[in-house]
């Protein structure tokens, strides 16, 4: 009888979603009425709203509009053609071209009752338009990443025709002899947008059959726009003029840098590598803003009493500070925001860094250099014969350099540097494995941070998340705190982020070195497990814990403080 009422009743896909048992008939009434509401299509809206999972209801309405389905994670989208229409039709009526065959283009959608769009899509391209079935998020994703690649950079012609506003430019002249004004401003717009999205990193990656830029943005890499195949030897040789490197030599990495002067009182630099690939050069940028280097202590994210130990550490006249953490953890800008504090006209601050990632008056900084014997060791050397207060060494590496800098700290000098480690505990024993003295760690270093950087969640469009009192307590939250009530947030994605994200946020361990822990460091055979276990008994936070705190602030999600903490 049922059956019968939703025959009369729905139609499409509404009736087959009741007659499959995974809708009431009242239920899809009310989610076929909200989507119009919304202005949504149907399938659009059961996704967003987490009522029926995309793979459900592709298969579903696959099978009730006779159409293929297809799975979007084995279709190549460098291959599709996607300059057959417009980005406007695409994003307005939430398809994708897939393929071309002849005068027929086979287009993807999540909703085949989408009648309106397949019209729009034959009237605009004169083509004769199939339709084919893809799973809704996964349509959301690859529409995104067209996006991502056609809003900001302009696209670069096969035939480097003029798409630029100032003809006028100069020129790049490459290997070739051409003289191709297009390629500079495009690479010129590359940096920009790069700029603009406070991106860390560019990579132009060139491969058998086509060619990538991507920006790493908070700390994840996007694509961003495929160039021409036939453009990647053009824009590699025009980094190579802007960054002063050997144009003609391709078979071994080089280095460089490139100065880009945003105005009278701003200027970027961009630390250039290039790489033989199997394609070609590969060429990573390195974006270095030394605005970033003068946040402030209260910008980065430190805990107030996290803040209070490195502030005590900074104003003491001597000892070490370390910090700690993986490649691209952000210990270059707690180290520069501590110099940035210590940087007054009564010391003398020296340092060795390998290389200078961001030039600050008042500070001597010195580049390392292998090749002629300036090494961490050699220049920790020749600071202290150049009467120091406080020297940054950009990373201890060795035994050597490890040893100059624990007496140097020893000797009256306030001593900054990194270490590879995972936690604050781990540094220690490492300074050990370094051959460094167990009685000139105890009495050299005064405190360690180690650190992590996390995303921070869009606040225009993050939810909140449901998750039970278990799991909130296996996640490491107290059971006080979960009886006093934790609400957390998740990633959504919207205009004004990626995907739910939009900035990062330091997550700290800041572990200062107290008696107890000198009485374990100084005892034979002691490990970074027993340092931990006196440190937690001391209310020292690790990672987790203090990650766990921007949780339950709402700055970030439990699954990216996992994705950064979690070993």
């Amino acid at each position: 009888m049922a059956t019968t009422s939703v025959k009369v009743n729905l139609t499409g896909l509404p009736r087959r979603l009741v007659a499959e048992g995974l809708l009431k008939e009242t239920e899809a009434w009310d989610v076929t009425r909200e989507a119009a509401q919304e202005k949504m299509l149907l399938v659009s809206y059961l996704v967003r709203h987490k009522k029926l999972e995309s793979r459900t209801l592709a298969r579903i309405a696959a099978d009730e509009f006779g159409v293929p389905v297809i799975d979007l994670d084995c279709v190549d989208l460098h291959d599709a053609p996607i300059k057959e229409m417009e980005f406007d039709v695409i994003e307005k009526y939430h398809v994708l071209p897939l393929h071309r065959r002849g005068r027929k283009i086979f287009v993807g959608v999540s909703d085949p009752a989408n009648i309106q769009a397949l019209g729009e899509i034959r009237f605009t391209t004169g083509l004769t338009v199939d339709a084919v079935v893809v799973e809704e998020d996964k349509l959301v994703s690859a529409i995104e990443k067209i996006q991502r690649g056609t809003s900001n950079i302009p696209e670069l012609p096969e035939d480097g025709t003029d798409i630029f506003e100032n003809p006028d430019d100069a020129p790049t002249t490459t290997e070739d002899g051409e003289i191709d004004a297009p390629v500079v401003r495009y690479v010129n717009q590359v940096l920009l947008t790069a700029i603009n999205k406070s991106a860390s990193d560019i990579h132009f990656e060139p491969y058998e059959k086509f060619y990538r830029v991507r920006l790493r943005i908070d700390g994840m890499l996007h694509e961003v726009a495929q160039p021409p195949l036939a453009q990647a030897a053009k824009l590699t040789a025009r980094i190579k003029v802007m960054s002063r490197l050997d144009i003609s030599e391709k078979r071994i990495p080089q280095d460089g840098r490139i100065k880009l002067k945003l105005s009278k009182n701003r200027a970027i630099d961009f630390r250039v590598n290039t790489c033989p690939t199997l394609w070609g050069e590969k060429v990573v940028l390195r974006i270095l803003d030394s605005s970033s280097a003068k946040l402030g202590i209260d910008a980065l994210g430190y805990e107030d009493f996290q803040k209070e130990h490195y502030l005590q550490a900074l104003a003491r006249p001597y000892g070490m500070i370390l910090v700690t953490g993986p490649t691209g953890s952000g210990k270059t800008v707690s180290l520069y925001t501590g110099i940035n504090i210590l940087n007054t006209i009564d010391r003398n601050i020296c340092t060795a860094e390998d290389p200078v990632e961001i030039q600050i008056p008042g500070i001597n900084q010195v580049n390392i250099h292998a090749k002629v014997d300036l090494t961490f060791a050699n220049a920790l050397r020749a600071f202290l014969r150049q009467d120091p207060d406080v020297i940054l060494v950009g990373e201890i590496r060795d035994e050597e350099t490890a040893k100059i800098a624990v007496t140097a700290a020893q000797t009256g000098h306030l001593v900054l540097s990194t270490l590879h480690t995972n936690d604050a505990p781990k540094t220690l024993t490492r300074l050990v494995e370094l051959k460094v003295p167990r009685y000139a760690i105890a009495t050299a270093v005064h405190l360690i941070i180690a650190q992590r950087l996390a995303r921070k969640l869009c606040p225009h469009c993050k939810r909140p998340q449901k998750i039970s009192a278990e799991d909130l307590i296996r996640e490491g939250f107290t059971e006080a705190e979960v009886k006093a009530g934790i609400q957390i947030f998740d990633a959504v994605g919207c205009d004004q982020c990626v995907e739910g994200y939009r900035g990062r946020t330091g997550i700290y361990e800041v572990m200062p070195i107290t008696d107890a822990l000198r009485r374990i460091i100084l005892t034979e055979g002691s490990n970074a497990t027993q340092i931990a276990d006196q440190a937690r008994q001391e209310g020292i936070w690790d990672l987790h814990r203090a990650g766990l705190q921007k949780v339950k602030a709402g700055v970030t999600s439990l699954k990216e403080l996992n994705r950064v903490t979690v070993e």
